[in-house]
């Protein structure tokens, strides 16, 4: 029986590797900071499918995904998968209440998105926000009003690219003064006219992901996993995650979303590292493009 890969997720504030088999559902394996990891990719990257309301539709074609692609969908699955979703806009009625929220990533990098308030901080976790606070709770057209008041107000975007994140990781302030950051930001935020009177404010408490990601003495990112190969390994120590990124501690950062759709087997006690990987830039780029909001 084939499990395929689906990425880390974050449960209970802890990162672990989904894994589904189709007929079988979904389960995960826990991730321990210290731990040795040695995985081997197998035979060709498949479509997921859709996952939609709890459940997960294959892809009825089981389409092949280039290796390189941040999302494990063919073209046909992912276009079913924005067809109702909030994040693309097509899902304006979802009756469920959100949050607006501030998110940190490094000095000077700071954005605001929303949540479903359901999900509490798991898509902080999965953004790789290092400090976060909330700002408003209500409908979710209230809270995207209030994203786009903040977004324009405030000069903050609503996407930051993962190899900016990735970039700054090892090298942040201290919790003070990234605590101190949000909270200017958020007493910004509070004061501007305008917010929506539904939307319910959230007063200000700052929360550190710092322990959750293992960023004490977290190791400069040297190498980033540009796609698995059939036959390809990664081998090492993990020392750390935030967002989908696992920190080896080498220095080597596997992007756990280039992993999904994957099946992927244990490698050799010989075995090494033999995986396409690029260079981590010393410094930030040009803000790019994110993924989604949720």
């Amino acid at each position: 029986m084939t499990w395929w890969c689906t990425g880390i997720r974050w449960k209970d504030g802890r990162p672990v590797i989904g894994w589904y088999g189709e007929g079988r559902g979904e389960r995960t394996s826990v991730l321990a900071y210290g731990q040795r990891l040695a995985f081997a990719a197998s035979g060709e990257r498949h479509c997921l499918g859709v996952w939609r309301a709890g459940r997960r539709t294959p892809c009825p074609t089981a389409a092949l995904v280039p290796a390189r692609a941040g999302n494990a969908q063919c073209p046909e699955c992912a276009r079913l998968d924005r067809s109702f979703s909030v994040a693309a806009d097509t899902n304006a009625a979802d009756p469920r209440t959100y949050r607006v929220y501030l998110a940190w990533f490094g000095p000077g990098m700071v954005k605001v998105g929303i949540t479903a308030e359901e999900r509490g901080s798991a898509r902080l976790l999965e953004q790789g926000a290092v400090a976060w606070a909330w700002l408003g709770r209500g409908p979710l057209m209230a809270t995207r009003r209030t994203e786009e008041l903040l977004r324009a107000a405030l000069g903050v975007p609503d996407r930051i690219a993962y190899a900016r994140k990735r970039a700054v990781r090892a090298q942040l302030p201290p919790g003070p003064d990234r605590a101190r950051e949000v909270a200017e930001l958020h007493a910004r935020a509070a004061a501007l006219p305008g917010w929506p009177e539904s939307l319910e404010r959230v007063g200000c408490e700052v929360t550190d992901h710092a322990v959750a990601f293992g960023l004490d003495g977290l190791p400069e990112p040297a190498r980033v996993l540009t796609g698995m190969v059939p036959g390809g390994a990664v081998v090492g120590r993990l020392v750390g995650a935030a967002g989908p990124d696992l920190h080896f501690a080498d220095g080597l950062v596997v992007d756990t979303r280039l992993l999904a759709g994957w099946e992927l087997t244990a490698a050799g006690d010989e075995a090494v590292t033999s995986v396409p990987v690029s260079e981590v830039p010393s410094a930030a780029p040009a803000p790019a493009e994110q993924d989604g909001l949720f």
